[in-house]
Parts: structure tokens; sequence; C-alpha cells
């Protein structure tokens, strides 16, 4: 999730781009309201023009990292110490390194969670081939099976649950 180094697209005027946070929202398929949790949690700090806001290539390329972050499985907190790392340190190498560490945890993390589905299904598919045992040694053999035990027969109570 290294931040990308890409300058500010200009406008025909000179100026660095800018966009709403509509614009924002549209291009990465977020609700306005998403894009406001991001500000406040410090992931992105827009300029303001009133009550407006005002975001920049910065707050656009941070909204991209944290979007990648969350598909990672990365917590918010995580996402941001990257993004701080980089605002500090104006390279990439304290960066990259907690990413290394970050994507090693969550790997680690994400073999245990397959080990643990593994089990279950393991467990999932015992129990189903029990289930299915019990149910084809308890199956009427035929027309006559009820006649054999009689109506009120030991086999009648055990496969209706009943005791006798």
């Amino acid at each position: 999730m290294p931040v990308a180094r890409r300058p500010a697209a200009a406008d025909s005027s000179g100026r660095a781009a800018t966009y709403s946070i509509s614009d924002l929202a549209r291009e990465f398929a977020l609700t306005t309201r998403a894009i406001r949790f991001y500000e406040d949690c410090g992931l992105v700090t827009p300029r303001r023009n009133g009550r407006a806001r005002i975001y920049g290539e910065r707050e656009r390329v941070r909204i991209k990292l944290i979007l990648r972050g969350k598909r990672l499985g990365l917590a918010l907190a995580e996402i941001g110490e990257l993004l701080d790392l980089y605002e500090v340190a104006r390279n990439e190498r304290a960066q990259l390194s907690k990413f290394l560490a970050l994507l090693a945890d969550r790997r680690a993390r994400l073999f245990q969670q397959k080990e643990d589905i593994d089990a279950v299904l393991a467990e999932i598919d015992g129990i189903e081939r029990e289930c299915r045992r019990r149910l084809k040694d308890e199956a009427p053999q035929g027309p006559s099976a009820g006649a054999k035990t009689g109506a009120g027969g030991a086999g009648a109570a055990r496969r209706t649950g009943s005791g006798a």
C-alpha cells in the first residue's frame, strides 16, 4: 500500500486539480458519509471553503490507499499508521517496512482462519456421514417393515424417538 508518487493533474489554468466530496464518492463508489468518516478519523484532510470541502490529489490518493488497505483486511488505524509514516519520513522505506510487517501479520491471521474453517468443514463432513448412515440404518425395509414389529413395537418407538 505504498503511496503512489505522481503529480496532481492540473487543470487548463495550471492549478492543481480539486475534487468535491461528490466527485470522490462517485469515483470510488463510496458514500459521502464514508468520506466524511475518513475525515473524522484523520485519514483525509480536505481544505475548507466555508462549509464546502475541497479535496486535492493528496486526499484522492489517500482514499484510494484506504480502500486498498480495507480490501487487504487492514484496520483503519493500521492504514492511518502507514499513511502517516509517509507524511513524517517523506520516503517509502519506513512505510514499506511497516507494510511488510502488517502483511505478514494479516497472512498469518488468514492462514489460521483457513485452518479453523478446514477443521469445521471436516467436522461437518463427519456429522453428515453419521446422519446419513443413521438414516440408512433406520430406513424402513419395504411395505411390510411395520408389520414385522407391530405398530407399537420397539422398532416404532425407536423410529419416532418415543420410549416404550
